[in-house]
């Protein structure tokens, strides 16, 4: 299979509290620098951009990391609204002038032509597939423009979207959501392309051309992520025809942790429906598609490392395609017990500072 990581920005990212992807506004702006420079590199390699500190817990691209080395994959990086450009090889799809889309709260998140630019070079990329597409993202904000798309095709989400942080800002999510459609005064069924240009992020337009384009080609895509994939899989949907919708989610699987996938999934009462199934449902009965969502049994409870045992608090959860990655690894036959060793590795690494 092909694996496409995007990185991509927004200003919402910006907002105080909105995000633990980063544990200030400023260093946000270069966490999808530094998920994707070690991705590539691993702990071992000098790097320019140096992973984020987080308020708990560490970053996914650990996990990620640690998949893709034993299943012997490389991403291809796409970057897209970034504030510099990367000191690593990707492909450049978009001019580095236009920098993060606005914070949604605007209404005017970014040009329209500009998300017509970004959807077709995402789509012309897809026709060119020739394998089993896996999509992975790194997005600080990325689950509140999510929200917002989401939000916008009329779907109650607030309680069912989550974040990278413990508990994620529901009120100030939804508060920017609720400025940014009242701002951008869209209509009655607004496009898929004006709810991205008015609400969205250019992570977006660029993953739901993909997308369609690979589809287009025969592929089957595996989507890497959570509620930011399913707002993606929303905008394709939405920009189809009612009557090509279900042969097209047919050949589409959404693949998260089993961290994002239990969350909310329990009560006093015992064990209820979790955000993220909650939210599958919504988007299939409003487009009347069948669509297929998948966990990793990747656990960190047993583990001494405590950057690692963080998740199993709730923090971080899923990021930089590491459910799916870890997903793959399992079904390539690889134990968890060997994820968690290589993942136990690389914070030992990052921790001692050892270089080559």
């Amino acid at each position: 299979f092909s694996l496409f990581l995007i990185l991509a920005g927004t200003r919402t990212a910006e907002i105080e509290g909105i995000s633990a992807a980063g544990a200030t506004p400023e260093s946000r702006r270069f966490t999808a620098l530094a998920d994707a420079e070690f991705l590539l590199k691993g702990p071992l390699k000098n790097r320019k951009w140096q992973l984020p500190d987080l308020p708990a817990g560490i970053s996914p691209a650990i996990i990620s990391y640690a998949a893709s080395k034993l299943i012997g994959i490389t991403p291809l990086i796409l970057p897209v609204g970034l504030s510099q450009s990367p000191p690593f090889p990707h492909l450049r799809v978009d001019a580095p002038p236009y920098g993060p889309s606005k914070c949604i709260s605007t209404g005017k998140a970014m040009n329209i032509s500009r998300v017509y630019s970004l959807w077709k070079e995402g789509f012309n990329l897809g026709l060119k597939i020739n394998k089993p597409l896996v999509i992975a993202e790194c997005v600080p904000g990325g689950t509140t423009t999510a929200q917002a798309v989401l939000t916008g095709f009329g779907l109650q989400v607030s309680e069912l979207v989550s974040g990278s942080s413990i508990k994620p800002p529901i009120d100030i999510k939804q508060s920017l959501v609720e400025e940014g459609l009242s701002a951008a005064n869209l209509g009655t069924c607004p496009s898929s392309k004006q709810l991205i240009s008015a609400i969205g992020d250019p992570f977006q337009p660029l993953a739901a051309g993909l997308l369609l384009g690979a589809r287009y080609a025969g592929q089957s895509v595996l989507l890497a992520g959570g509620s930011q994939m399913i707002a993606v899989l929303s905008l394709a949907l939405g920009d189809l025809k009612p009557s090509l919708r279900a042969s097209f989610a047919e050949g589409v699987a959404i693949a998260t942790t089993s961290w994002l996938f239990e969350e909310g999934g329990s009560s006093s009462d015992g064990f209820c429906e979790s955000n993220i199934s909650r939210l599958i449902k919504l988007v299939e009965k409003h487009f009347k598609v069948k669509l297929f969502g998948f966990a990793s049994g990747l656990r960190f409870d047993k583990t001494n490392c405590q950057p690692l045992r963080d998740y199993e608090k709730g923090y971080v959860k899923e990021g930089v395609g590491a459910g799916a990655l870890s997903f793959l690894a399992e079904l390539q036959g690889i134990s968890c017990d060997d994820l968690i060793i290589e993942c136990e590795n690389c914070v030992s690494l990052l921790k001692n500072k050892i270089l080559p």
